[in-house]
């Protein structure tokens, strides 16, 4: 039997998750070749590696496959670059392709233009070998095809994801301003949580949205991969279509290994509709029957009730400015004061820090509290010492992921990590 083809593989990622990305290719491909780097991680494998990198990254935004890289100067340049690729071994003139590019400090002065000229070459070499030339399908390419232009080299990849990663298949319903699915799971990871009463114990999150977070918790808790409920675009593309029969035993594999989990789940948010939307979201994702949905006020809600020795999680993305507004107890006193220049986070993040004081305190075992911002003053507002923060990049926002472990008495004499 002959050896499976190396291929040469990039994962991206959003930046600042990058060794969070790296730790779970390795989890995935205990034997895998891999290095983290700016944006993702290379990752020397196979096309049945692909297949389960597609399947099981939950922070991964796209599998990417190296095809050819050189030097250029000008956009034929890149039609030769292009020619080089035996296209016909990926697709046949049935199928459908769509070329995005990518640049970074690239002297060219029209990037349409050079996407033009992959194109023209990917249609040339179909035609050549078999007199046909494939049509184009800007939504659902059976070969979404990207060039990268650096200053003075080229490199052009097949995507074999397709949609991005982070759309799951689950979530339909969307309040303002919705996480990303993979920002969910990369705070998670940041937190070393991992849905056992060892790994963060129980995961509680009272500003849900739409369920995002507590959704992904409970998938990683239950064990269910975050990809068995969509489709990839290496699924239609011809160097997998011989391993279909494998394709579909890692699907039965990732099926079998599903579980009840051994924490329980609260989600909670303010808005009564949202709390809804959470709730439709987690059951087309097969995990509502395992988290305990609730309105109610972040500042108001009683800390749930946890089996003894158990220790919680509080995972949130907290409203703030540049993302939604903020609502409940805080906006109400704000409106009361009749000042304008009020802001309503002035009062939430203050009152938050308070409530969990007078709440979460109480625990033997222990709660800490993980909260994603753009304000890197917020522990001065909440009047608590974070002992750490990851940076991390809400969509154009950066954040930090600020941890507080809430004791009882004053936490300000607890030492912060560094960033």
């Amino acid at each position: 039997m002959s050896r499976p083809e190396t291929l040469y593989l990039f994962v991206s990622c959003p930046g600042g998750v990058e060794p969070l990305l790296e730790e779970e290719l390795h989890r995935i491909l205990p034997r895998g070749r891999i290095h983290a780097m700016r944006g993702g991680c290379s990752v020397q494998g196979t096309a049945e590696d692909v297949m389960q990198i597609n399947l099981e990254s939950r922070l991964a935004q796209r599998v990417l496959i190296e095809l050819t890289e050189g030097g250029y100067r000008h956009e034929d340049d890149l039609y030769v670059l292009a020619r080089r690729v035996d296209w016909d071994r990926w697709i046949g003139p049935q199928h459908t392709i769509r070329v995005d590019t990518t640049a970074q400090r690239s002297p060219l002065r029209s990037l349409n233009f050079a996407t033009l000229r992959i194109k023209d070459a990917i249609c040339d070499t179909l035609r050549d070998a078999t007199g046909e030339r494939p049509s184009v399908d800007t939504r659902a390419p059976d070969l979404p095809v990207v060039l990268h232009l650096g200053e003075d080299r080229a490199a052009l990849y097949v995507d074999t994801s397709g949609e991005p990663l982070f759309k799951r298949g689950w979530r339909v319903d969307k309040g303002d301003a919705p996480l990303k699915e993979t920002l969910a799971a990369a705070m998670l990871a940041a937190a070393g949580w991992r849905g056992t009463p060892e790994t963060g114990g129980a995961l509680h999150d009272p500003c849900c949205g739409s369920g995002t977070i507590p959704i992904e918790a409970a998938q990683i808790a239950c064990g269910i991969a975050p990809g068995i409920q969509r489709r990839f675009a290496f699924e239609r593309q011809l160097p997998f279509q011989p391993l279909r029969a494998r394709w579909a035993e890692m699907k039965q594999a990732a099926q079998a290994r599903v579980k009840a989990p051994e924490v329980p789940i609260f989600a909670s948010d303010v808005t009564f509709r949202m709390v809804d939307f959470a709730r439709r979201n987690a059951e087309r994702a097969g995990v509502a029957q395992y988290i305990q949905f609730n309105g109610g006020d972040a500042l108001e809600r009683a800390a749930p009730k946890l089996p003894e020795g158990m220790p919680g999680t509080i995972m949130m993305n907290p409203p703030y400015g540049e993302r939604i507004e903020v609502r409940g107890k805080a906006a109400a006193v704000r409106e009361a004061s009749g000042s304008e220049q009020r802001d309503a986070e002035d009062d939430f993040f203050p009152r938050l820090a308070a409530h969990w004081k007078r709440s979460y305190t109480e625990n033997p075992a222990g709660w800490t509290a993980w909260l994603l911002c753009p304000d890197m003053k917020l522990p001065t507002k909440m009047r608590l010492k974070e002992n750490r923060r990851v940076p991390m990049w809400n969509g154009p926002i950066e954040c930090r992921l600020f941890r507080f472990d809430l004791i009882k008495g004053s936490a300000r004499d607890k030492p912060r990590a560094a960033d």
